[in-house]
């Protein structure tokens, strides 16, 4: 386990304790403190256009939106929010207006003048990204500083001055040369950007803000949050500051929830986070009962007393529970086999007629013919009977425990001894599961898929959703998108903004029609240069609007074709994805996806 590993991101990890933060102030509306999560969104249309941010503003607070975002490139654009957020107030919404900010700190000056809150991304706000690679001693690491100050302090000042809140939103992969240089893409860099900003503005007497650190990655998500939030703590009581979560450029559909789900969902389990964004590749209004929904998929505090136990894992730095392999049904499971799908019998019975044409998405273990061991894991005697047996067993939380399914499946991690494989289920209480299908895509989604990122589990079981196909084809996507199975293609999509060059919904639909066959490649797709080479992170492939309808082709974070009639980019991006090796040509007959 790391040197990390010892500090300690909340309170307990098998016990619900919601981490206390000072309270911020967005216009009226209050976040932190005694408040509730705080549901917000961005609006998709041109911030010159002041009718139709107006009439989307308004649409997304009907829908229970609480915060809207608004993007500013320019000095130019953001005057502009003089206008809509009269036109706002006019209309009779008091809903705060957020202005979106990237490398200009004069758009950041001017909006602030009509806005409640800036948004600044600490990598692109004054900071240079051009993807240089060079030392820097530490006296110039020191006059870097020295010059992000001069730069910064204008609008701290100004934001106090006003009584504005702020958003320092760091977002892995769009990280300036010089954090990359000292401390690479990774969580570590993401707090310390972040961090040196904040130090900034408290030198001036500011503390109006909240952090978040966002990535289209859940893991690094995850761990990016914990380490804030840890170093945080390290720093003083007095750096209790709000948390904004979003797992950025998540996607459409079901993954986009998926994604959310696991990334938003692990840290609220946890006590962590006082607002919330779901960024889905489709209409923001959307977004919005995703949100709300997450909102409320926290424990009680004090709802189910559990034992303290000492983290079985690093929750700063993802590995896998080292578990023995073990076969059942024909399918090797533990140690680095791939996380295998398992269902009832009367499941598997439904999907039978079917199960030859599923190719990579059948069912695998039927849950009664799997010899599984269920556990009470508060029941010491039963751990200790667990432990003595001399070959690995498959276990499990029994049905019916009241636990909450994270904290059950942590405790039984930290007792049952490593080498006994661990299956996962969504719910303790099939019996009780609802007929919504989001609720059961949120629900499952949290459980299992923040489990696995912190290392836990060798099979997963999901058991409320409406019907066999539907629970099946869940339990996939939440392996594919907790990064512990991967099956298909995978898309990293940003949601639509004013700052946009072509129509996201359309575009990314006509690249999975092109290329959702090619399991295990990611392809991002961005609508901008500010979030193209940086924040497509960890993509293969990446499809970004570089000007009106003209698009930049990129291979990792490199461009490699540029300004591509958009009417051609789609098979230009398969002729890019050919010529690296990556291609294949789909199957007559695709196999059956849910």
């Amino acid at each position: 386990m790391s040197a990390a590993a010892s500090m300690r991101y909340c309170p307990s990890l098998v016990n619900f304790v919601k981490r206390p933060t000072r309270e911020v102030m967005v216009g009226h509306v209050g976040f932190g403190g005694h408040h509730p999560i705080r549901v917000q969104s961005m609006i998709t249309a041109d911030t010159r256009d002041t009718a139709a941010c107006v009439a989307e503003i308004i649409a997304l607070a009907d829908a229970g939106c609480e915060i809207v975002r608004v993007t500013a490139q320019t000095k130019i654009y953001a005057a502009n929010l003089e206008h809509i957020v009269r036109g706002v107030r006019e209309a009779g919404y008091q809903v705060p207006i957020v202005a979106d900010i990237h490398f200009k700190p004069d758009a950041a000056m001017e909006a602030a003048k009509w806005v409640e809150k800036i948004r600044i991304n600490p990598g692109n706000y004054v900071d240079k990204k051009k993807f240089e690679i060079r030392e820097y001693s530490d006296a110039q690491y020191a006059e870097e500083l020295e010059r992000i100050r001069e730069e910064f302090v204008p609008l701290v000042q100004l934001c106090k001055k006003l009584g504005r809140a702020m958003r320092i939103g760091t977002n892995h992969g769009s990280l300036s040369d010089r954090i990359m240089n000292r401390y690479g893409d990774t969580p570590l860099g993401m707090c310390e950007s972040a961090l040196e900003f904040a130090r900034i503005a408290r030198d001036e007497g500011y503390h109006q803000f909240v952090f978040s650190m966002k990535a289209s990655n859940p893991k690094v998500m995850i761990e990016a949050y914990r380490l804030l939030v840890a170093r945080l703590d390290a720093e003083g009581a007095d750096w209790n500051y709000p948390i904004h979560l979003g797992v950025t450029e998540a996607g459409d559909g079901e993954d986009g929830r998926i994604k959310s789900a696991i990334g938003m969902g692990s840290l609220l389990a946890d006590g962590i986070g006082d607002t919330v964004r779901v960024s889905l590749t489709e209409d923001s209004i959307h977004e919005i009962p995703v949100a709300r929904a997450l909102a409320l998929k926290h424990p009680q505090e004090g709802a189910h007393a559990m034992p303290e136990i000492a983290p079985p894992y690093d929750p700063f730095s993802y590995q896998r529970r080292a578990s023995e392999v073990i076969t059942i049904m024909g399918h090797a499971l533990g140690g680095s086999e791939v996380p295998r799908v398992v269902t009832t019998q009367e499941r598997w019975n439904a999907l039978a007629h079917k199960i030859a044409l599923m190719g990579d998405y059948k069912p695998e273990i039927i849950w009664e013919k799997s010899g599984v061991l269920e556990i009470n894991p508060l029941n010491l005697t039963e751990i200790e009977e667990l432990n003595q047996l001399l070959n690995p067993r498959f276990i499990t939380v029994r049905d019916g425990l009241e636990m909450e399914v994270i904290h059950a499946f942590r405790l039984l991690a930290s007792r049952a001894q490593a080498r006994h494989p661990i299956l996962l289920k969504d719910t303790l209480h099939p019996q009780r599961a609802g007929d919504d299908y989001l609720d059961a895509l949120l629900t499952a989604s949290q459980n299992i898929g923040s489990l696995l990122c912190d290392g836990i589990g060798d099979a997963v079981m999901v058991r409320s959703a409406l019907g066999p196909g539907q629970s099946l084809g869940l339990a996939y996507n939440i392996l594919q998108a907790a990064g512990a199975r991967i099956f298909k293609t995978d898309y990293v999509a940003c949601p639509s903004c004013g700052r946009t060059l072509f129509n996201l919904q359309h575009t990314t639909q006509k690249i999975r029609d092109a290329t959702s066959h090619l399991k295990g490649v990611r392809i991002a797709v961005m609508g901008c240069i500010v979030n193209g080479p940086g924040e497509m992170a960890d993509a293969d492939f990446g499809y970004v609007g570089g000007a009106p309808n003209k698009i930049n082709l990129y291979v990792g974070k490199k461009a490699v074709r540029f300004n591509i009639p958009e009417d051609q980019a789609v098979e230009q991006l398969v002729d890019l994805i050919r010529e690296h090796g990556r291609w294949v040509d789909a199957p007559e007959a695709q196999p059956v996806i849910f």
